[in-house]
């Protein structure tokens, strides 16, 4: 694996880290999440300046439904984080405390919901990128066979994953969550292990979903292709 490859993943795995982290505020404290908010708002920096060459290619080539999909959620992603970093700002009540406003209740919804929206999208960008991650992994490991055992495996943990990640989606109430309309309703004593569990299974349908979508859509794409011959 070569040095820029690493310090992407690096990167993207801090950042999810970090997400996790920052959305656990109930455990955290405002404080904490604050700082949290800033390291991650330096890190998405970071990660569209190593990734600055795909913003120039999105209106080159040949644009089919895998490409197409990709570009719409990277740019649902970039909107979203931005919308994130732009309300937290005036919502500050230590880092920013300085900036005041009047009504801040608004913008905090804002906050939080363009946070969840952010947590799918992240999901479901690392589940478009989860083939590239698992090359680089059985680079590193230095797996490099295939077996149908372990393949099998995996796929059960996947949908046990999916399941409780669906479960756990309706018990946190995501929907609404991802509305305007009722975007807190944390509970302050649930623990820091349960909220993860939690919010990594919630992740795991997107990217999951995301991952098998794909490799549908490329099935299809090269069946088409090969009608076309």
């Amino acid at each position: 694996m070569n040095r820029n490859m690493l310090i992407r993943l690096v990167i993207d795995l801090s950042m999810t880290v970090l997400m996790l982290v920052a959305m656990a505020y109930q455990i955290t404290g405002n404080t904490i999440h604050e700082l949290i908010g800033i390291i991650l708002f330096l890190l998405f920096i970071a990660h569209n300046i190593l990734n600055r060459r795909w913003y120039k290619t999105i209106f080159k080539g040949k644009h089919n439904v895998q490409r197409i999909l990709s570009i719409t959620v990277n740019l649902l992603f970039l909107v979203s984080m931005a919308v994130v970093i732009i309300s937290s700002v005036p919502i500050s009540r230590d880092i920013f405390a300085f900036i005041f406003i009047n009504n801040d209740m608004t913008l905090l919804q804002i906050h939080v919901m363009a946070s969840y929206w952010g947590f799918i999208f992240m999901a479901v960008h690392i589940g478009m990128s989860w083939g590239t991650i698992i090359n680089a992994v059985r680079k590193m490991t230095g797996i490099t066979n295939t077996s149908r055992i372990r393949t099998i495996a995996f796929r059960i943990i996947a949908v046990l994953i999916v399941v409780y990640g669906v479960q756990t989606s309706f018990e946190r109430d995501m929907l609404s969550r991802l509305t305007i309309y009722n975007p807190f309703g944390w509970s302050f004593d649930e623990s820091s292990m349960g909220f993860l569990i939690d919010h990594l299974a919630i992740m795991g349908i997107y990217i999951s979903g995301t991952h098998y979508v794909l490799k549908f859509v490329r099935k299809q794409d090269k069946a088409i292709a090969y009608k076309d011959r």
